[in-house]
């Protein structure tokens, strides 16, 4: 298989190294320092389930100097999606397929209004992975679940080839039957650890240990839950509480990646997130006063650190 990862941060660049490194031919695409030190001194992963370097990967700043590809991992940041879309729409040319591995719940429409609906599938991806330093990303825990599917469950098989791929460099890869159902459990929870860690400038292990966040946090988790059963998301009747029990189990010292960009004073994703929610929630008649706060905590620094 040919493999673009479109953004090369903690997702596309954790799991396109393992799959280079496994003998894919992957294809980095990144920006910046990241891009200027792994074209310089590679790419390295440090990870609870193994490092690795990656001395010579294929990595550019520039789709169009690339081969069309199979697939494309996108994840790039919620708010570069459609100019990010239009740049990878001639890598596939020959038929390849492109899966948002973003944080929102729209980028399946948002990317398919640019490069076709029938070139989009869904996924999720659970990992705590982010860039430690330009040509590092590190890997907390062991955690590395992926999950795929179309939105009309006709799974091509690109898919089933991509997943196979990921199993066997170690990932908790499957296709998922209800890919809209997978995005809305990830995004209910990850909604709220983002506008919480964020909020608080706490990892999550700080969060679940203090009675009053955890409370908030639980309540941040419930309202995203009933905005998606309100648009038919087949969410479990038990969900919240399942999922306070899997933020336990999270590595004491995991942040959201928002908590990072508000750290490193970049754009933040929370008009897609907290924000999203307090919007379909006005769209659904639901009140959504944590997610508003939540909100309105960090929107100060939505387009980057206040100068």
């Amino acid at each position: 298989m040919r493999i673009a990862m479109m953004g090369s941060g903690g997702v596309g660049g954790y799991f396109g190294a393992r799959l280079a490194h496994a003998g894919h031919d992957v294809a980095f695409i990144a920006r910046g320092r990241h891009l200027a030190a792994m074209r310089e001194t590679g790419l390295r992963l440090r990870s609870g389930s193994g490092d690795l370097h990656l001395p010579h990967p294929v990595v550019t700043d520039d789709p169009s100097s690339l081969a069309p590809v199979d697939a494309i991992f996108f994840a790039v940041k919620l708010w570069d999606t459609e100019p990010a879309a239009r740049q990878i729409a001639p890598l596939l040319a020959q038929g390849g397929v492109v899966i948002p591995f973003q944080n929102g719940v729209e980028s399946m429409q948002r990317i398919g209004a640019i490069v076709g609906h029938d070139r989009v599938l869904g996924g999720t991806a659970h990992i705590a992975a982010s860039i430690g330093e330009p040509g590092v990303i590190v890997h907390l825990g062991t955690m590395q679940r992926i999950r795929i599917g179309a939105a009309n469950g006709e799974v091509p098989a690109v898919a089933r080839e991509l997943v196979q791929a990921l199993k066997s460099v170690g990932v908790d890869a499957d296709i998922a039957s209800d890919i809209q159902r997978s995005l809305w459990e990830k995004f209910c929870f990850l909604v709220a650890l983002a506008g919480m860690t964020a909020a608080t400038r706490q990892p999550v292990g700080v969060i679940r240990a203090d009675e009053d966040m955890r409370r908030v946090f639980e309540a941040a988790i419930r309202e995203a839950w009933t905005v998606g059963r309100a648009q038919r998301i087949a969410l479990a009747d038990d969900y919240v509480e399942g999922q306070m029990q899997f933020a336990d189990g999270l590595p004491h010292a995991m942040k959201a990646s928002m908590l990072h960009d508000l750290e490193a004073g970049n754009r933040l994703e929370a008009p897609w997130l907290s924000g999203a929610v307090v919007r379909m929630g006005r769209e659904q008649g639901i009140a959504t006063p944590v997610h508003a706060t939540l909100y309105a905590a960090v929107k100060p620094y939505v387009d980057g650190a206040p100068r």
